[in-house]
């Protein structure tokens, strides 16, 4: 287990019906199942704030089952589902499907609804009622909210309703047609590009409707260093902006896509050196609050053609395993900074219940081995769909085991 200090230490933990009983050093209790849990880490279960389960409506690419069971995998315990399925989840009804199918699943499954009906930028949904039906956030992500007026009202109405609000950030005035990072890439490939100012620009609106109106808001999949800028500028002003990013834009850059692989194709899309960077440095001194996947899936064959493909990539079962090995080994952060990142930071941002491993708290936690190494494989994904931008690459701290609700939901020697 990890300390404040960033340090380890030896326990045991005692689980029954769920709740974690009894921490220290103790003789465990007789027949009781038992973990040798030698060499591992025990961390919080990870909280992943951005996840696409493709359900309904794309179920071929992803399901609430196979998105559920990658999320054990990869040491997560709790995702948020977002909304742009087909039809989107804009209805009572829609959030009530996920509750009830994610009761079942082996990790907690909650849902962001849409903000606008049919995700259409226009007409607002009413929070208070789809929070009522068991939202936890509200979001359009995928599109952003096409002006600052609706956007200051979505804003207000989620404050009242008690819900955040998570923001896309694109300017399509800026971003339309772009398929990679606009720049010296985008000129070799011929291709249109999505330059920085795409994003930037609408960070910067949503910031100020936030900062004018004393309103929260909160900045998904941060790719940018003027991004990174405006938000540290704004927390310095005590403006209530909290952001996340996705670990493929503190590891990889633009140059992968001179390989003409759609697997390495997001939204936003993989940036130069200097952002790549810029967001390294801002997890580390705290301007991005969180680390969330934007777990997108897609199947083979539409991302067989890099210029038609969807954009978007899978990473709930290397969220752990990448942001260890490019955050802790190299000393950027503390494993206790990481557990923050991608528990305790997510937990609040989504005002879910945070505990931590200890007497009384849910047993929901992940045991991994900080010393195994080991290569993405796409084949051996327990997604339905294949496209990591990882693949090929090598990393250390290979999940174990996952607990959540008590449960052993993953077991590394055992397909679960």
């Amino acid at each position: 287990m990890a300390d404040p200090s960033g340090s380890c230490f030896v326990e045991d933990i005692l689980i029954q019906d769920g709740i974690v009983q009894k921490t220290g050093l103790f003789t465990p209790p007789k027949n009781v199942l038992k973990i040798n849990a030698g060499g591992l880490v025990c961390l919080p279960g990870l909280v992943d704030m951005h996840v696409h389960l493709r359900e309904p409506g794309q179920t071929h690419k992803e399901d609430m089952v196979s998105g559920s069971r990658a999320a054990a995998a990869g040491g997560v315990t709790a995702l948020l589902a977002m909304p742009n399925t087909i039809p989107p989840c804009d209805s009572p009804e829609a959030v009530r499907f996920v509750t009830r199918r994610g009761a079942s699943l082996p990790v907690r499954v909650y849902q962001a609804a849409a903000a606008s009906k049919g995700l259409a930028g226009e007409q607002l949904n009413d929070f208070s009622v789809l929070k009522a039906a068991g939202a936890i956030a509200v979001s359009d992500d995928g599109r952003p909210l096409p002006d600052a007026g609706i956007m200051k009202q979505a804003l207000i109405h989620a404050k009242a309703a008690g819900l955040p609000f998570l923001s896309h950030c694109e300017d399509f005035s800026l971003s339309r047609g772009g398929l990679v990072n606009e720049g010296e890439i985008s000129r070799i490939l011929n291709v249109p590009g999505f330059g920085n100012d795409g994003e930037a620009v609408c960070v910067a609106r949503d910031v100020a409707v936030a900062e004018c109106n004393s309103l929260p808001v909160h900045i998904c999949h941060v790719s940018t260093a003027e991004s990174v800028n405006i938000i540290r500028s704004a927390k310095a002003r005590g403006v209530s902006v909290t952001c996340e990013t996705a670990p493929h834009y503190f590891t990889l850059t633009e140059d992968l896509l001179l390989s003409r692989d759609a697997d390495y194709r997001m939204n936003p899309p993989l940036r130069t050196r200097r952002d790549m960077k810029a967001v390294l440095a801002a997890i580390t001194d705290g301007t991005i609050d969180a680390l969330a996947t934007d777990h997108a899936p897609h199947s083979p064959a539409e991302k067989a053609d890099f210029f038609s493909a969807p954009n978007g990539v899978i990473g709930l079962e290397t969220l752990l395993a990448v942001s260890y090995t490019r955050l802790v080994k190299p000393g950027h952060i503390t494993l206790w900074r990481l557990a923050e990142l991608t528990s305790q930071a997510p937990s609040k941002i989504l005002r879910l219940p945070f505990a931590g491993i200890k007497p009384g708290a849910p047993a929901d936690f992940c045991l991994f081995d900080p010393d195994w190494e080991f290569t993405v494989e796409p084949e051996k994904s327990r997604s339905k769909s294949r496209n990591t931008p990882f693949k090929g690459m090598t990393f250390f701290g290979k999940v174990k085991y996952t607990i959540c609700r008590g449960k052993v939901v993953f077991d590394s020697e055992h397909k679960f």
